[in-house]
């Protein structure tokens, strides 16, 4: 019987990053990755040239650890291709995946499954093991370690799955508006999600606007 991760390997894989957009907030990861919609605020070009800066670097090796940076990935079992900022291969040959996100730790997961897919990636392309990387956060200059366990797997393998769907249907979910959320995102403007009030979808928000 063919199964999701079956198809999933036929299927136009999607963005690393589509998983992080999806966990935030399905409608951003539509808008970008469905419309190609995309527009830029003090959050996402502090983001931008912090990566910029990491995958300038060449690759080097400091006592036991060679890093290498902005390294492709792809994992055909889940559909995924992208880059990680940083791979660092450590004594044993373990490989640490390090990501670098502007600001600092949030309480939402998005950041973490987004390391956590790269991981998968690597296991998948290395045939190896790994059971730990690092967010590093440009607030504070601090990494946060994180565990790929059991859970953060999951979560991630069911986002995936939930990105792959959204994507592949071309739709794009109608706005909700969250405050803690909306007022960060670069694509708030066009997104619009406090209009039309009281709307229950764009669809019924077009029609009533192409009545009036």
């Amino acid at each position: 019987m063919e199964t999701r991760n079956d198809r999933m390997v036929e299927e136009e894989p999607i963005s690393l990053s589509a998983l992080q957009h999806m966990l935030y907030c399905p409608r951003q990861c539509a808008l970008i990755h469905n419309e190609q919609q995309w527009a830029e605020n003090e959050f996402t070009a502090e983001g931008r040239i912090l990566h910029e800066r990491v995958d300038a670097g060449i690759q080097e090796r400091r006592g036991d650890v060679t890093t290498a940076r902005n390294v492709p990935l792809r994992s055909l079992r889940l559909g995924l291709v992208g880059f990680a900022d940083l791979v660092e291969v450590r004594s044993g040959k373990r490989t640490y995946p390090v990501e670098y996100k502007r600001g600092k730790p949030k309480a939402h997961r998005a950041d973490e499954v987004q390391l956590c897919a790269q991981a998968i990636c690597l296991e998948e392309m290395l045939d190896t093991c790994v059971p730990e990387g690092a967010l590093f956060y440009g607030q504070n200059r601090r990494r946060k370690v994180v565990a790929f366990d059991e859970a953060l797997r999951t979560l991630t393998e069911d986002v995936a799955k939930a990105a792959q769907s959204l994507i592949q249907s071309g739709e794009t979910p109608p706005a909700t508006y969250e405050k803690r959320k909306c007022s960060k995102c670069s694509l708030m403007q066009i997104c619009q999600p406090r209009q039309p009030s009281g709307a229950g979808t764009v669809v019924k928000w077009l029609a009533r606007t192409l009545e009036d």
